[in-house]
């Protein structure tokens, strides 16, 4: 009977031989609204044993579990880290700084603030250069490491608890259903009027070019 995904992800941290594992990742980078979310997710493995590892047993990448399932891993991950920390990057840094300089500088952050007492830092697929804390980069990290799918799951529900708020301020544009992301339907709203005060403007995106004057 195959372990259960969440285990094979424990172990893959446990390996590296560190007390304290830090994984950092994000949600919302391909929107065309809201903004990017990234988190970072402290583990102390020393802690983490017999019934105190049980809730993480069914941890995996937040885009391979439902809505639900990822409510329910968020509750698991808030009740088993050493520690947490979250950054919300408006669209307004995002059109100003650049998506991927503002995603690199977020995942800095979060590895900063679990560093110390972290010992072994991971974070899903990007280097972050030499003045972030001493990392790993994990191509597909949040599918290997539970660290940095925990990170995956604590930025998605925490982006997209705020697009259903953003929603609730801007009912037209259907938030609550795509959380930003291009869909037809999203397309066709942006395109009949206009952006919001909370898309990405500096994305190149036909239904910009094609929404009204």
């Amino acid at each position: 009977m195959p372990r259960p995904i969440g285990q094979k992800l424990l172990s893959f941290d446990r390996r590296l031989g560190a007390r304290f594992v830090a994984g950092a990742d994000e949600a919302g980078r391909g929107s065309l609204a809201g903004p990017l979310v990234v988190a970072g997710v402290l583990l102390d493995y020393e802690c983490l044993r017999n019934h105190k590892v049980r809730p993480l047993a069914s941890l995996n990448d937040s885009k391979q579990v439902s809505p639900a399932e990822r409510e329910e891993l968020f509750r698991a991950v808030v009740g088993c880290a050493a520690r947490i920390s979250v950054r919300v990057i408006p669209c307004t840094d995002i059109d100003r700084n650049g998506l991927h300089r503002s995603n690199l500088a977020g995942l800095r952050a979060m590895l900063e603030a679990l560093t110390p007492p972290a010992e072994a830092c991971l974070v899903d697929g990007f280097r972050l250069g030499p003045s972030a804390p001493e990392h790993t980069a994990v191509v597909d990290g949040d599918e290997k490491s539970a660290a940095i799918a925990a990170a995956s799951i604590v930025a998605k529900v925490t982006r997209d608890r705020l697009m259903r708020r953003l929603d609730a301020l801007y009912p037209a544009y259907g938030f609550a259903q795509h959380v930003g992301y291009i869909t037809p339907g999203h397309s066709a709203v942006v395109r009949a009027l206009g952006p919001s005060a909370v898309h990405r403007l500096s994305f190149q995106a036909l239904c910009y070019e094609e929404a009204v004057a």
